[in-house]
């Protein structure tokens, strides 16, 4: 066979690969209103961007027909590109080729572009459509999974790693999403479980259908699996280009910059109405961050989750920043488990990643109640407060209202290492409310009060006069200034721009060891 004739038959094959295995399993997918994984690739990466890495690798595995059957990819498809110019990594399974089950063959290529991943200093983007181990080739399948979960655990904190859920995720499949740093969905039909509805019906009884048991919904409002969960395909991916575009490359590098429209000197005076200065009227903290941040865009994560909290990636000043916000419009604002594990993971993440943090505090406490105690809110409040006193990055806390308790302590405090801490002039910082404390440090005196009721009022005016007044966390040094909240952006701005040559040097050590 002569050179030419050579060259022919290679772009034979390559044309054979891009086609997929045959257009009925095309159309299969596409009736299930899902894309093909070239498809998927193709909307992910900037146009003509793509290297396929490893395209002609086949199984080579024996029995129950495995050896008649051996297409080109193993049923997935990986390689790099770019995502807005800047190189990202990519990995896709195929869910035509073995229902996109993973074989020794199939890891090895995933093990691969993870590997060139992390020597690149790249991010790496999954897009997840496959049905797990691939059963014929039995415990081989299964040490694949060992070498990803291997894999994804050095690269943590190193780059960027998120996993895009376009199809059902069963069993240890489901642990590679879980262990990178973003996880999205699609509603209806993507799903992650590690017991399918049948192994539970068979176990427990209880009947459940897939979506039931790890839908998008199910993982984005009830478990946290999932911090971002869309209707289609189309406005996932666009959504997971938007998020790289908040993100470095790598832990080395800062977060992208671009100029910003949005004079920073720009007046917050709607910040004035929006906000009622009485402590027990609630209000919407993402307005707030509209009105703060770079015209009024941000990237909320796990808005669906711990809905008490708010953890948002936007830009001031053109810069990206990390904002943690209790919602007072959710449970009052307070911490609970639930969001203390959220704010705490958006902690870690932003300080692995070199993003500043700005924390919006308006918090009465941690949420009271047996079930929060015996569901250890101890344990889970000190995995936020761990990340807080961990943390190396600019970090910038404001009190709007209520700084009560533990809870101002564990939201970015100035004892536990803020750089900057301001306040608007209608604060409170205190152990608890006025009339909580006036209860129990006026207890006597109220109880043998003629009129304990006037008497009570009086306390509570007394003990707000004395310990809760607006500047008091200023004059001691709690609070670097009090400010006006239209100039807020102005003031967060500054603070940023000087912070960020921050260099903080932490204690020679292996590792932490972080709460439960």
């Amino acid at each position: 066979m002569t050179a030419r004739e050579r060259v022919a038959e290679l772009h034979e094959i390559r044309e054979r690969i891009l086609r997929g295995p045959d257009d009925k399993a095309t159309e299969a997918q596409h009736a299930k209103g899902k894309l093909t994984a070239r498809e998927r690739i193709g909307l992910l990466l900037d146009e003509g961007s793509f290297n396929e890495v490893e395209p002609l690798r086949r199984h080579r595995a024996q029995g129950f027909g495995l050896e008649a059957k051996r297409p080109y990819t193993d049923g997935v498809i990986v390689g790099w590109g770019t995502v807005h110019g800047r190189t990202v990594f990519v990995y896709a399974h195929d869910f035509r080729i073995f229902g996109g089950a993973l074989g020794e063959a199939h890891a090895q290529k995933i093990h691969k572009i993870m590997d060139m991943a992390i020597a690149a200093g790249a991010p790496l983007v999954s897009l997840n459509d496959g049905a797990g181990a691939r059963i014929q080739e039995g415990v081989t399948a299964l040490a694949g999974y060992g070498g990803i979960f291997q894999r994804n655990s050095r690269a943590s904190g190193v780059i960027p790693q998120i996993s895009v859920m376009l199809g059902p995720c069963a069993g240890g499949a489901a642990y590679s999403p879980a262990l990178t740093d973003f996880v999205f969905m699609v509603r209806e039909t993507s799903q992650m479980f590690i017991t399918g509805p049948d192994v539970v019906k068979a176990v427990t009884g209880e009947e459940i259908t897939q979506n039931g048991l790890g839908g998008a919904d199910v993982h984005s409002s009830v478990s946290g699996v999932s911090h971002f969960v869309h209707d289609d395909e189309q406005t996932c991916i666009d959504e997971v280009r938007y998020l790289l575009s908040l993100l470095p490359q790598n832990n080395r590098e800062a977060p992208p910059a671009r100029p910003a429209d949005d004079p920073v000197e720009r007046r917050n005076d709607v910040l004035l109405d929006l906000v009622p200065a009485e402590g027990n009227r609630p209000y919407d903290m993402r307005e707030v961050i509209e009105e703060i941040v770079d015209d009024g865009e941000y990237l909320e994560v796990g808005e669906h989750w711990a809905t008490n909290v708010i953890c948002a990636l936007a830009r001031i000043d053109g810069q990206v920043t990390g904002l943690i916000a209790n919602q007072p419009k959710s449970l009052a604002g307070v911490l609970d488990i639930d969001a203390s594990d959220k704010a705490a993971r958006f902690v870690q993440t932003c300080d692995a990643f070199n993003i500043p943090l700005v924390t919006l505090l308006d918090v009465p406490g941690f949420l009271p109640g047996v079930d929060q105690e015996h569901g250890g809110i101890i344990r889970h409040g000190a995995k936020l407060l761990y990340a807080y006193c961990a943390a190396t990055v600019p970090r910038i806390s404001l009190i709007l209202r209520k700084a009560y308790g533990g809870a101002y302590i564990v939201m970015d405090s100035r004892s536990i290492g803020a750089d900057l801490a301001y306040a608007w002039p209608t604060n409170e910082i205190a152990v608890m409310g006025a009339e909580g404390a006036a209860n129990v440090i006026f207890r006597r005196d109220i109880a043998g009060a003629e009129d304990p009721e006037s008497m009570r009022a009086q306390r509570i005016k007394e003990y707000q006069s004395e310990l809760m007044h607006p500047y008091y966390g200023a004059e001691r040094g709690l609070v670097d200034d009090v400010i006006d909240p239209a100039e807020t952006r102005a003031v967060l701005a500054a603070g940023l721009a000087m912070l960020r040559a921050k260099h903080a040097e932490l204690p020679s050590r292996k590792h932490g060891n972080q709460p439960m």
